[in-house]
């Protein structure tokens, strides 16, 4: 590539990724997510728009897979287990019996009303059953959700990407002509299971190399997590596994340990993630031909209809059965049900595998995905009203960063006092630290100062303390606990505990 030519490169994908930027932005005031704006975006640079002719679904797929992974990876690392913990059997179930009966509910309408073989019926119902964590939080954020139903949409959408991604797989691979039940759900359980392995060993192996290295720069520790969350991707991968399992699982075991920085890390993550989505949507909509979408349309509303109408309602009614779900909360379980990136990237899946009836199938899922986003995500905010599913925001969890100093067996403890905190009017005396611990430097309105035992805590506070590596953890529990029930936490029963 010549010099000129790689300028013009860099500045197309400059403007592109400022575009998607903007679009987040516009998305937000809008109440849609922003992966329809990104896949205008391909559309407008595409063969219908600024003439860029793309068509290559292998290449496609797998920009796409290695940003589904990015996205995957920070699904995990931002996830708090103490958060899905009370939801991961339903969720679960959801994300493997819910997708079961979605994918037989919507395969068989497609079957009976659009006239398809079998094969393409199954694939239809296969890569459209999953929900998408991007899509549906990129909505959801600004609803004050009880936290069951925000806890299970959100555990849900991390665990049923895996088990499509496998029966897709399977569908379109050559073994389709001889594939029988057992060696289906054989190939399902060895992939999920090694998946499992590979993200749980990567992530230990990460946690010990990370809480013991002091790196040299803040800024290694981010790429690092990130590094070992992908690692368990391609581990997976190399033995058989799952690598969407693996990655997953990695992250959310790495999200929860007690790394140093924390914050940077996780705004690390967001970061690429939100590079990944930019990227794999705009591609989606460069390999998008709006020339055969029209054809596409009413296939779309039949299988779109049949998923969001019956089989989604079914399944989350059923699976919720064993756990008592109030109907409310699985009325608007079903309706947030949103579908994104992974849809349409295993729709390149059949392309890719020369299946029969591919090129129709991706043109239905793209339809579907946009067409039902359009009409599901503004509808959230309302629908969530109506059905009583909302609570009063509750005061923020207490942050609490460290960074090592491995030479000296120390740590600088660092966190904000967030608001509704019970810090706030704490003197510095009153906090009774443990052993030597002390908080050496305020930041406070801009203004950077020592504090002395009588000064006053406030909301807004930035605490610097120094600590030693063998105090950390109990100085870490006694803010928790002033912060969530103040100068008298112990008498209340209140430890710290991470929740």
């Amino acid at each position: 590539m010549s010099p000129d030519r790689l300028e013009v490169v860099v500045l197309v994908v400059s403007a592109v990724l400022l575009l998607g930027v903007a679009a987040v932005r516009v998305s937000t005031g809008a109440g849609l997510p922003s992966l329809l704006l990104y896949l205008g975006i391909g559309l407008a640079i595409g063969e219908a728009g600024l003439g860029l002719r793309f068509d290559d679904a292998a290449v496609a797929q797998t920009v796409c897979t290695v940003a589904l992974a990015v996205i995957l990876a920070e699904g995990g690392l931002t996830t708090r287990l103490h958060v899905i913990r009370p939801v991961a059997l339903h969720a679960g179930v959801l994300a493997t019996v819910g997708v079961a009966i979605s994918v037989a509910v919507t395969s068989t309408a497609a079957w009976l009303l659009l006239d398809v073989d079998v094969r393409t019926a199954l694939l239809l119902g296969a890569v459209v059953s999953s929900t998408d964590a991007a899509a549906v939080f990129a909505v959801m954020r600004r609803l004050p959700l009880n936290r069951r139903t925000r806890a299970l949409l959100e555990a849900e959408s991390g665990l049923n990407d895996p088990p499509v991604i496998i029966l897709v797989t399977l569908v379109v691979s050559s073994a389709w002509e001889d594939l029988d039940g057992w060696s289906a759900l054989f190939g399902f359980v060895q992939q999920m299971g090694l998946g499992v392995v590979a993200g749980v060993v990567v992530a230990f192996a990460g946690r010990f190399v990370l809480s013991r290295v002091a790196l040299p720069a803040t800024g290694l520790y981010p790429l690092a997590t990130m590094t070992f969350a992908m690692l368990g991707f391609g581990v997976a991968g190399v033995v058989g596994g799952s690598p969407f399992v693996a990655v997953y699982l990695a992250g959310l075991l790495l999200g929860n340990a007690d790394l140093p920085h924390r914050a940077a890390t996780l705004g690390f993550a967001e970061g690429l993630a939100w590079l990944s989505q930019i990227g794999l949507f705009v591609v989606l909509g460069l390999l998008a031909s709006p020339s055969r979408l029209a054809d596409a349309l009413v296939p779309a509303i039949v299988v779109g209809v049949a998923l969001t109408l019956v089989a989604r309602p079914l399944s989350v009614a059923l699976c919720s059965i064993p756990f008592r779900m109030p109907w409310r909360e699985q009325a608007f379980t079903s309706w947030a049900g949103l579908r994104g990136a992974v849809p349409i990237v295993l729709a390149t899946f059949p392309i890719t595998a020369g299946v029969p009836n591919a090129q129709q199938i991706f043109d239905v899922t793209f339809l579907l995905v946009v067409v039902f986003t359009v009409i599901q995500g503004p509808t959230l905010p309302w629908a969530a009203s109506r059905l009583a599913v909302t609570e009063p925001e509750i005061t923020a969890e207490l942050e609490i960063e460290h960074a090592p100093f491995e030479d000296i067996g120390a740590s600088m403890l660092t966190c904000d006092i967030p608001k509704g905190s019970r810090l706030h009017g704490v003197e510095i005396s009153e906090l009774r630290l443990p052993g030597d611990a002390t908080v050496a430097l305020i930041l406070r309105d801009g203004i950077l100062f020592a504090p002395k035992p009588s000064t006053m805590l406030r909301r807004g506070d930035h605490l610097l303390l120094a600590v030693t590596d063998s105090e950390r953890p109990g100085v870490e529990r006694r803010l928790r606990a002033i912060s969530r029930a103040g100068r008298l936490a112990t008498w209340r029963g209140e430890l710290g505990l991470p929740s």
